[in-house]
């Protein structure tokens, strides 16, 4: 019998205490999810160390959305939020550097695990858009990253499970792949089954409405057009059990 692992990616406390109460073994704390995540502030993460029992919390470490090719301004803001990270104890980052061309950025790399010298390091999805997979493996595993998030590759890790199966036998016994991405309660069992994967990312997000009763919706907050500011994603345990429980059947 496998053992499966299961990371909920949380953009609130609120999500944070529902992924422990489905089940969730670890966090990805993230602000920014439409931009695919950034770093949350010192007050998210303090008060999800402060609600979380047993569940690991992981914080991503990106300073803005867009592409993975920081400025040196950029990794030292990185570096910065690493050591808070540091002081807080938080068990593990979450971050990932490119180079123009698309190769893993390995000089800027070794200068973030160096100050997350002592924490879990996954590197993200910065992975999903490099220009070979296969060397960034070996490289990643190089640095010293406990493991990879991975779609394969593609825009969902179901529509990347030839490569994630690929990478996961040139894994076994030297880096943790974690599948993540569009992963949910009806494709994650197709996916462990196929790919032989045993972490899943995921974010188990339901759309809740705004309690507001007086809106002025003709005034947004945001550049972003067609973004509904009076609703919200939140995980829910629900769904995260949901999830979990797929894998059992």
């Amino acid at each position: 019998m496998k053992t499966y692992t299961f990371e909920v990616c949380t953009n609130s406390v609120e999500s944070c205490i529902a992924a422990e109460k489905g089940g969730a073994h670890r966090v990805e704390l993230c602000a920014g999810i439409p931009e695919g995540g950034t770093t949350p502030s010192y007050g998210e993460i303090k008060m999800a160390q402060k609600h979380l029992k047993k569940t690991k919390l992981h914080v991503i470490i990106r300073p803005r959305g867009g592409d993975f090719l920081y400025t040196p301004l950029e990794i030292e803001t990185m570096i910065k939020d690493i050591e808070l990270c540091q002081e807080l104890k938080v068990d593990g980052v979450v971050f990932g550097c490119l180079n123009s061309d698309g190769s893993i950025n390995t000089i800027a790399m070794k200068q973030l695990m160096d100050a997350a010298q002592g924490l879990s390091v996954t590197f993200h999805r910065a992975f999903d858009v490099c220009n070979n997979p296969r060397k960034a493996l070996d490289q990643i595993i190089n640095l010293g990253c406990e493991r990879i998030l991975t779609s394969g590759q593609e825009v969902n890790a179901e529509l990347g499970i030839p490569l994630l199966k690929e990478l996961q036998k040139l894994s076994i016994g030297r880096i943790k792949l974690l599948a993540g991405c569009g992963v949910n309660e009806s494709n994650i069992k197709k996916i462990a089954q196929e790919t032989g994967i045993t972490e899943f990312h995921f974010s188990a997000r339901e759309v809740i409405p705004s309690q507001m009763t007086f809106r002025k919706e003709r005034v947004p907050m945001g550049g972003a057009i067609n973004i509904d500011e009076f609703s919200r994603p939140i995980t829910t345990a629900k769904r995260v059990k949901d999830t979990i429980a797929r894998l059992s059947e």
